[in-house]
């Protein structure tokens, strides 16, 4: 195995694959011999070229910042040399290579394949047929998780089990704080992975369940049942009643092959490393690609993390109308940052930089191989669903636990997360690890479900494609991940307003 990678051919910085101590030396692909000159980590950047300060540092093909100082060949390239190019609003010009983007758009739907799963009265497909409970407002959290836990005595055939999604929101919000927080609870409630839903409302709440109504639309009420707990003499009482009668209906649903098309799958990265880029992130990329030829949909989303790597996404749109949505969603986000007297160019976080990531440009430039290589054929606001087959980028910040909320809101069955460092977190939807290197995988297997760090054993994209996108048919076909075994289920709704 070799023991650095060079992403690009035009790149002056190569990733160490293994860690290399000073004086140690690196045969280049041109023949060329490097020494290093300091003491290198796994995962990190090492100069093949002499760069002076002000040169751009070049990874992936791309500018990832500039050198601070003067770089000798054989130099550690990292935080304490190089800083990044990032600025504030940009004028951004829509260069398509349309010739690609119709090449790609006619493969869309191209191949056929079936799943089992739970087909819903709205046509829309559940890889899960779990009772959900959903409170209103954080004050009736407590009994939410209480009725979860007694109501999970009455599951029975083909219910997964009961489980309660608590948040501190729904109540002294204002504006559009408050509006989205309505829209992902009855985005949650309206979720195919459901097979019903009890709605817990406190009754005083700003988004009391009258007020939620609206949002969530016409339901089953054999599926979807309410309980405001200050009119209910017993709410414990009155809520399992109701659970029951909701597992009864719940439990007579059965799988059934249904087409790979109604797939939706979240794209999502946390606690990176510098393999992400290079292992985890473009398998999943090429994930994205074959669900969309089969005629499903992704979704990209983490705009924080498209900053340096956003005109690559914004060259793939379908047409001008998208790229202008991108481009709307792109500095919107850097508004927000100003807005709260944040930088838009702040680093990466410290389990990110010790893995080797050095920069925002580094980190999205990485993060940004999760979409594949398809056209970008719809953009969402947060909180909004998607309708649209393909490639879809949604605006949610880098936060994972808001982010992939964010993306089972917008209709996810399933969240591929690729990871560095591990996590054991899950999502309203089953959540996937990918790891990007061997190490994690072993040392938190109870965490991780798929190991992308083979790639730097030998194994090809082609070989894991073709297992990572076996096993998550098996998944939605009832296979339960790592997090679902441990009995995990997190969310967390993106609070960007007022509280009273």
């Amino acid at each position: 195995m070799s023991r650095f990678l060079q992403i690009h051919p035009n790149d002056n910085v190569v990733v160490c694959l293994e860690e290399m101590a000073k004086g140690q030396e690196l045969t280049l692909l041109d023949g060329r011999k490097i020494t290093a000159l300091d003491d290198i980590p796994a995962g990190h950047k090492i100069a093949v070229a002499d760069l002076k300060e002000g040169d751009n540092v070049i990874k992936y093909g791309y500018a990832i910042g500039h050198a601070t100082e003067d770089i000798s060949t054989g130099r550690w390239v990292h935080t304490h040399d190089i800083k990044t190019n990032l600025e504030g609003i940009l004028e951004y010009k829509y260069s398509p290579d349309m010739a690609d983007i119709d090449e790609k758009k006619a493969k869309m739907g191209s191949r056929k394949g079936t799943f089992k799963g739970f087909l819903r009265s709205n046509g829309k497909a559940g890889i899960r047929n779990e009772v959900w409970i959903i409170p209103t407002v954080g004050c009736v959290n407590n009994i939410a998780t209480a009725l979860a836990k007694k109501a999970n005595e009455y599951v029975k055939g083909s219910v997964d089990e009961v489980v309660a999604f608590t948040h501190n929101y729904g109540c002294s919000q204002t504006g559009d704080d408050q509006e989205h927080t309505r829209t992902i609870l009855s985005d949650l409630i309206n979720h195919p992975n459901a097979g019903g839903v009890l709605v817990l409302g406190l009754g005083c709440e700003n988004s009391n369940i009258d007020v939620l109504k609206p949002y969530i639309g016409d339901v089953d009420e054999s599926r979807v049942k309410f309980l405001v707990c200050q009119q209910s003499d017993d709410e414990m009482e009155d809520g399992l009643k109701l659970l029951k009668e909701i597992i009864e209906t719940a439990s007579k649903d059965e799988r059934q092959d249904i087409d790979c098309s109604k797939l939706i799958i979240g794209l999502k990265c946390g606690g990176s490393d510098g393999f992400s880029g290079i292992t985890a992130n473009p398998l999943v990329g090429r994930i994205s690609d074959r669900i969309i030829e089969y005629g499903g949909t992704s979704i990209l989303t983490e705009v924080p993390e498209m900053f340096g790597a956003e005109t690559i996404l914004m060259n793939r749109c379908k047409d001008k109308a998208t790229f202008d949505d991108t481009v709307s969603m792109i500095n919107g986000f850097k508004e927000y940052f100003t807005k709260q007297g944040e930088p838009i160019y702040e680093n990466p976080s410290p389990g990110n930089k010790a893995g080797g990531i050095t920069t925002l440009e580094d980190k999205s430039l990485g993060c940004t191989q999760k979409s594949g290589g398809y056209p970008v054929m719809n953009v969402m606001e947060y909180g909004e669903k998607t309708d649209v087959s393909g490639l879809n980028l949604l605006c949610a910040p880098g936060n994972d636990l808001c982010a992939a909320t964010a993306l089972a809101s917008a209709g996810a069955q399933i969240v591929l997360f690729t990871t560095g460092r591990g996590t054991p977190f899950a999502c309203p939807v089953p959540t996937m690890k990918i790891a990007s290197n061997n190490t994690i995988a072993d040392k938190k297997s109870n965490w991780i479900d798929f190991r992308a760090g083979q790639i730097l054993e030998g194994r090809t994209f082609e070989e894991l494609t073709v297992e990572l996108f076996d096993k998550i048919l098996r998944t939605a076909s009832g296979e339960k991940l790592k997090s679902e075994e441990a009995g995990f289920h997190d969310m967390a709704i993106w609070k960007r307003g007022v509280t009273l």
